[in-house]
């Protein structure tokens, strides 16, 4: 069954991020979800020797594993964001975690690798991805003004777990075998359940509730006793169930959005994040691999990738609080180039590193961009399309980085085949990623400009950032010009304190006879013949 609509097609009351409270908690599920979702499926490589020995098949067969459930993570983000719109975050979370348990659980009673590839890649992958949108979409529910450094904390998940699962996984093979390995792993996996489960979504039904029963009482309150106040309340019940009936053909809400391409700063993030991802993910694939071609040892070549990981745990929560300071969040897109910028050069300076310090001082400065990178890539997406066409944006993200997750590291691992040079891979990447910074910056640098010498036709939130309240503004409007249709003030959104208060002023008008004159008090807000009105009009623009 579906979501509730709003109450007979109104518009929702716009609900205020408490930026803290159970907030805090839904942060912590963002927090282990984020890091289930990035760092499983690396961690699962420490089970592919087994696996080529009990299957009889090459490692690339057993690679296929890993690019599966990051293929359904990023692919299936028009899936999540459709069935997210249709009946909300808490229910896709709870079933994604039960698939992601089962797809593990299933795989440890597998015999070949295309089973393999059905439960532990499919439906485990697919199990993650209905975790991990809904999850982010919460998180920017519950936070507003705190939504930077709440990003950031969640997105140091995914280090924190990379550096424990692969640990974790080394162990259980060594005393269970990789069979009871995927058995143990799938329990954990239910842990996203719970993650689910305590994603309580802002409720709004019950405020609903109260401003219903208020509107009588002050109805009430304002009218004298007898056939006036019975007639008024009458009046307010009938308005109310007019406009309900007028506004219910409008209730229905879009599985995913399209409307979003129509947002420049969209297209502008969508276009600099594929170029960004062909070359972002390139230099830690190919790090140990590059050391051990230079002569590093083994166990120091592995240990690169452990310094990145532990600078990461801490560049992201500190790139978070930086972004949501008061002079630098306005201005979160420009940070967001500003760290590419920085990723990519650092590729392409450790180009020719040819000793293990020059690799150490490589891992430490890629550690913080890729830590900022992380920290900012979905502040700055909430920014320009705000919360409530997020769940629609990130999906469709999501689903064109696919393809370039697809291009990117396959094309270097080819070129490095063809051409025997790790240096030449490292520019290449470093200088995509420093391409897609630059037209990140160029672009919404441009765009910003247009924007301030020609009034915006629509109210879109800018690329530099922004908040929810634009959004709470936009519904009041909204809400105003449907009051507006029925011949009624569109002074304010709700319906039955205006026909009370027109109550009032025609009972004391009635009370001064023909002594003409506009009301006053409570009754000034309306002014029907005109009395005012040049006040009122001024007040309501603010």
């Amino acid at each position: 069954m579906g979501r509730p609509d709003p109450e007979e097609g109104q518009l929702p009351a716009p609900v205020k991020p408490p930026d803290g409270g159970w907030g805090w908690i839904v942060l912590l599920g963002c927090f282990v979800i984020t890091g289930f979702s990035y760092a499983f499926p690396k961690a699962v490589s420490v089970y592919f020797k087994e696996l080529m020995k009990d299957f009889h098949v090459g490692y690339s067969d057993t690679a296929w594993i890993s690019s599966i459930m990051l293929a359904m993570l990023y692919g299936t983000g028009p899936v999540c964001s459709i069935m997210v719109n249709q009946f909300g975050c808490r229910p896709v979370m709870l079933i994604g975690g039960l698939l992601a348990s089962a797809g593990m659980i299933l795989a440890s009673f597998t015999t070949n690798i295309i089973e393999l590839y059905l439960t532990a890649g499919v439906l485990t992958g697919l199990g993650m991805a209905l975790n991990f949108q809904p999850s982010l979409i919460m998180l920017g529910t519950y936070f507003d003004k705190r939504r930077p450094l709440a990003n950031g904390l969640a997105a140091a998940g995914s280090p924190v777990f990379l550096s424990s699962l692969s640990p974790l996984g080394q162990v259980l093979l060594e005393k269970f075998g990789w069979r009871g390995g995927f058995l143990i792993m799938g329990g954990l996996l239910l842990n996203c359940c719970t993650c689910g489960a305590v994603m309580r979504p802002l409720d709004m039904g019950m405020k609903r509730k109260m401003g219903k029963a208020q509107d009588k009482y002050e109805a009430k309150e304002m009218l004298p006793i007898g056939g006036k106040s019975e007639e008024g309340i009458s009046t307010t019940d009938g308005t109310k169930k007019g406009k309900k009936a007028k506004k219910k053909p409008k209730k229905g809400k879009k599985l995913l959005d399209f409307s979003i391409f129509s947002n420049r700063g969209f297209i502008i993030y969508t276009i600099s994040k594929f170029i960004l991802v062909l070359g972002l993910f390139v230099p830690p694939i190919l790090l140990v691999n590059y050391a051990k071609d230079t002569g590093v040892p083994d166990t120091e070549a592995a240990f690169l990738l452990s310094i990145i990981g532990f600078i990461d745990i801490f560049a992201r929560p500190a790139c978070g609080m930086v972004a949501g300071l008061k002079w630098v969040r306005p201005h979160v897109a420009y940070l967001f180039s500003f760290s590419m910028l920085f990723n990519g050069l650092t590729d392409i300076c450790s180009a020719r590193a040819s000793n293990y310090t020059g690799l150490v001082i490589f891992c430490v400065f890629f550690g913080i961009s890729y830590g900022m990178v992380g920290a900012l890539q979905f502040e700055v997406l909430m920014a320009i399309v705000g919360s409530q066409k997020f769940s629609s944006a990130i999906g469709l993200v999501l689903l064109i980085e696919a393809f370039a997750v697809l291009i990117g590291p396959p094309s270097a691992g080819r070129l490095v085949d063809a051409l025997k040079n790790y240096e030449v891979i490292f520019y290449l990447a470093g200088s995509e990623v420093v391409l897609s910074a630059l037209f990140l910056g160029v672009a919404s640098y441009c765009c910003l400009n247009r924007g301030k010498k020609e009034p915006p036709p629509e109210n879109n939130p800018a690329v530099g950032g922004g908040s929810d309240t634009e959004e709470a503004e936009s519904d009041v409007q909204e809400a105003e010009e449907h009051s507006s249709d029925n011949h009624q003030p569109a002074h304010s959104t709700d319906n039955a304190m205006v026909v009370a208060n027109e109550e009032a002023n025609h009972v004391a008008e009635e009370q001064r006879g023909e002594g003409g004159g506009c009301p006053t008090g409570d009754g000034e807000v309306l002014a029907r013949d005109g009395c005012n009105a040049d006040q009122m009009v001024e007040r309501d623009s603010f």
